[in-house]
């Protein structure tokens, strides 16, 4: 699989959200290295995130690009809405309904339609950490500092080794949202950056702010189902013999994807704040193996060959991080498949 693919970035980024909050969300966890102050402004943070309804408009920078996106998130009980769209022009959308996410992707004329954990917003998810993670973050802050003519409390997370990147947040005293973050190189330089213009958290938000832009009549819909894969021989299972230190896996799966009737095992490596997934599929005869590094963005992708397998890393890490996952995979015993796609007709909106 090719690390710049539209497969491997969109799986990817189900867990590594485009909007970068799933760092931000997940500092709470890390919090037990902190001070009673910074740790009770991620908790607000927290909470604002996950139980509050919010519209805002952020301008996401990356490199050279810089794009804008409104988001919509509203709570009724357990219930949660949210959209995400693009406002210069490439009208993208993801919509997600409870446990079902719909991404709109004009560029493609193409609708995915998949499955998410209810309790994993759109803004990012929010796993168990253990106490392991105050080993490779040091985390501080608290200082109070003005953004937007707003009065914000600023925590800044440090790796504490060449694994991972440092992330800053500026969180608004008034409204515990998180009006500004960076995503940080060892040295301090930005390297992705999420910029908020404008929030406002209102009592209520009606059902029509939930509906599309995006007229799909003619696109292609995809539906990923989960099932066991047809395929004649069980899959390999695969795993990393070694990690760097503080990572864990997290998800491991097998996707039997259109076109191939070869499944692809999918894995998720995470030390609680960065993940990494890891694509292993077999090699076709006649295609050329991909090997070594690549930037996809402000992501760091890597490519080697195992047993006649084409694996791919890809993750917000460092270039290191990602090459090391990938040349610790191997094959250690055979398991079922769990995960395919189908099409599936077009679903109409209500």
């Amino acid at each position: 699989m090719r690390p710049d693919s539209p497969r491997a970035m969109r799986t990817h980024s189900r867990h590594s959200n485009v909007a970068r909050f799933a760092a931000l969300s997940l500092l709470l966890a890390a919090g037990i290295a902190l001070g009673a102050e910074p740790k009770e402004w991620l908790e607000r943070m927290n909470k604002a995130l996950t139980t509050r309804n919010y519209v805002g408009v952020f301008t996401h920078v990356r490199g050279t690009r810089a794009e804008t996106l409104r988001i919509i998130h509203r709570v009724r009980g357990r219930d949660v809405s949210e959209r995400l769209l693009s406002l210069d022009g490439s009208g993208r959308e993801f919509v997600r309904q409870g446990d079902e996410l719909t991404c709109y992707l004009p560029d493609k004329r193409t609708v995915l339609v998949e499955r998410r954990a209810p309790d994993g917003p759109l803004l990012g998810a929010l796993p168990a950490i253990d106490e392991g993670n105050s080993l490779v973050y040091e985390i501080r802050g608290g200082e109070r500092q003005r953004l937007l003519g707003r009065t914000t409390r600023v925590v800044a997370l440090h790796p504490r080794d060449e694994f991972r990147y440092g992330y800053r947040l500026w969180i608004d005293e008034e409204t515990s949202m998180p009006l500004k973050t960076q995503l940080c190189d060892k040295s301090g330089a930005v390297i992705e950056q999420i910029l908020f213009s404008s929030i406002d958290l209102p009592e209520r938000i009606p059902d029509s702010m939930f509906k599309p832009l995006v007229d799909a009549s003619g696109y292609t819909w995809l539906r990923a189902e989960r099932r066991v894969a047809s395929t004649n021989a069980s899959p390999a299972l695969w795993e990393a013999m070694r990690l760097p230190p503080g990572f864990r896996m997290t998800t491991r799966s097998t996707q039997a994807m259109p076109g191939s009737n070869e499944p692809v095992a999918h894995l998720v490596f995470t030390d609680g704040v960065a993940s990494v997934s890891v694509f292993v599929e077999p090699r076709k005869p006649d295609s050329k193996p991909t090997e070594g590094p690549t930037r996809v963005g402000s992501s760091s992708a890597f490519s080697t060959v195992v047993d006649d397998h084409q694996v791919t890393a890809i993750g917000e890490v460092p270039p290191n991080t990602v090459q090391f996952i990938a040349t610790q995979v191997k094959a250690t015993s055979k398991a079922p498949a769990n995960q395919s796609m189908s099409i599936a007709p077009p679903r109409r909106n209500k």
